[in-house]
């Protein structure tokens, strides 16, 4: 049956080929994306089961943003629509104590000069199943940058995505300190 449900699609894909390409808007952008990426300071994650103790007997859960990929879309003086991927790996110390965890971020909007925009709060699931390692990609549908006029370009904005850390974990960062992802 399944197979019949996948023939019976592709031949409906096939038959409005034609009419699906025609509803794509093929207007060139009005100009570039904006850039977009990790927070170096906000990128990593390391969680201690005691926070005065840091070191690798102590590690619970780790976290870092690997990759953050984007596609924009706009033309005239329409709203900039975005989509985007970010890859995420996690890991788990002999200090967890669940074979699940979940990591919050954020994926921010902010003009070049710094200032937040927009800012949402997300939280991504590990499932480590047992092992140490795991990784997941997370895709963002649509982030709407409402433009003033055409005459406003992508790269008058950034797009941001970091750990929504505490400021224990957000020192660690800062002072340079690194623990792998298997904490082993």
């Amino acid at each position: 049956m399944r197979i019949f449900v996948t023939l019976l699609a592709a031949a409906m894909l096939v038959g409005c080929q034609s009419k699906i390409a025609e509803t794509f808007d093929t207007r060139q952008n009005a100009g570039p994306c904006p850039p977009m990426g990790a927070i170096y300071d906000v990128a990593r994650y390391v969680e201690f089961a005691d926070a005065t103790n840091e070191t690798y007997p102590n590690i619970a859960y780790t976290a870092e943003i690997n990759d953050v990929r984007m596609f924009c879309r706009y033309s005239d003086d329409d709203p900039l629509v975005a989509q985007m991927e970010v890859d995420f790996a996690f890991g788990k110390g002999d200090a967890a104590t669940s074979d699940t965890h979940a990591y919050p971020y954020f994926v921010a909007v902010t003009r070049r000069n710094g200032k937040v925009l927009a800012k949402e709060y997300y939280s991504v699931v590990a499932d480590f199943k047992g092992g140490k390692l795991a990784g997941k990609t997370e895709s963002f549908s649509k982030i709407i940058i409402p433009r003033l006029d055409e005459s406003i370009a992508g790269s008058n904005f950034e797009i941001v995505v970091g750990f929504d850390l505490t400021p224990e974990q957000l020192e660690f960062n800062r002072a340079g300190k690194r623990f792998r992802l298997d904490a082993e």
